[in-house]
C-alpha cells in the first residue's frame, strides 16, 4: 500500500461522537405521534443514522402519502434543538480525536447532520482544534446507507479510501463504508448491539470512543494506514 498519501480516520458524529441517538429517537416519536402516525421507539431507533428521507421511508413505506414529510421532518427538527444546548460527548470522545491526529491522522467528521446541527455537535465536542473537514447533509445527494456522505468527505478532506477507517454506531455506517470498501469500526455506545454491526460487516466493535482510544494503537484506525 503506497504511503505517501495522507492518512486519515472518517467519524460519524450522532451516537459515535455525541449521545444523541435516542434524543433523535425520542424526537422523531414525537413528531410522528403528533401526525397521527405512531411507530413503537424500539423501531424507529434501529433506523436513526439514515437520512430523514429514507428513515420516513423505512418507518411509513416508500408508497406512502409524503405531503406530510416536510411537516414531520420540521417537527423533528424543533424537538431536537430543545437538546442542543445540553448534548454531551461519548465518552472520552475529544480525547479519542486528539489521539488520532497526534498518531499523524487527519481527523474528519462524516456526518449527515443537517447544518443548522452540525455547530450544536461541534460545540458538544469541544475538538476544533483537531478536526480537519466536517460535511453535513447538503454535501450529499443520498443519504446513509448510500456512501455519498463519505465520498464528500474524502473529497474535501484530500483523502482516499484505501488510506482511511470509518468509525460510526449503526448498521447504515457500515453499509455506507462497505460500498467504497472503506472497513468501518463499529462502536455499541449508538444502542447497536456488537452482533448487529458485526453482522453488517464491521471490521471490530468497541463499547465507546474510550474503549476504542485504550487500544487506538493496536485497533484497524491505525494498522489499517501503517
Amino acid at each position: 500500500m503506497p504511503t505517501d498519501k495522507p492518512a486519515g480516520v472518517l467519524f460519524d458524529v450522532d451516537g459515535t461522537l455525541v449521545d444523541t441517538t435516542y434524543l433523535h429517537t425520542v424526537s422523531w416519536w414525537e413528531a410522528l405521534r403528533q401526525t397521527d402516525r405512531p411507530v413503537p421507539m424500539a423501531t424507529i431507533h434501529h433506523a436513526i443514522g439514515m437520512g430523514s428521507d429514507k428513515l420516513l421511508d423505512h418507518l411509513l413505506g416508500p408508497e406512502r402519502d409524503r405531503s406530510a414529510d416536510q411537516q414531520l421532518r420540521d417537527a423533528h427538527d424543533t424537538l431536537f434543538a430543545e437538546y442542543w444546548e445540553r448534548l454531551v460527548p461519548l465518552p472520552r470522545a475529544a480525547d479519542l480525536l486528539r489521539a488520532c491526529a497526534e498518531r499523524g491522522l487527519r481527523v474528519v467528521l462524516a456526518t449527515s447532520a443537517a447544518e443548522h446541527e452540525v455547530a450544536a455537535l461541534r460545540r458538544a465536542l469541544a475538538a476544533d482544534d483537531v478536526i480537519h473537514t466536517v460535511t453535513c447533509s447538503a454535501d450529499a445527494r443520498e443519504s446513509k446507507p448510500a456512501p455519498d456522505i463519505l465520498v464528500a468527505a474524502l473529497e474535501q478532506s484530500g483523502l482516499a479510501a484505501e488510506r482511511v477507517v470509518f468509525v460510526g454506531d449503526s448498521v447504515w455506517d457500515v453499509a455506507a463504508a462497505g460500498e467504497l470498501d472503506i472497513p468501518c469500526v463499529g462502536l455499541t455506545c449508538g444502542g447497536t448491539s456488537r452482533g448487529e454491526l458485526a453482522g453488517a460487516g464491521a471490521v471490530a466493535v468497541y463499547e465507546d470512543p474510550a474503549a476504542l482510544l485504550a487500544t487506538l494503537d493496536d485497533s484497524p484506525v491505525t494498522t489499517r494506514v501503517r
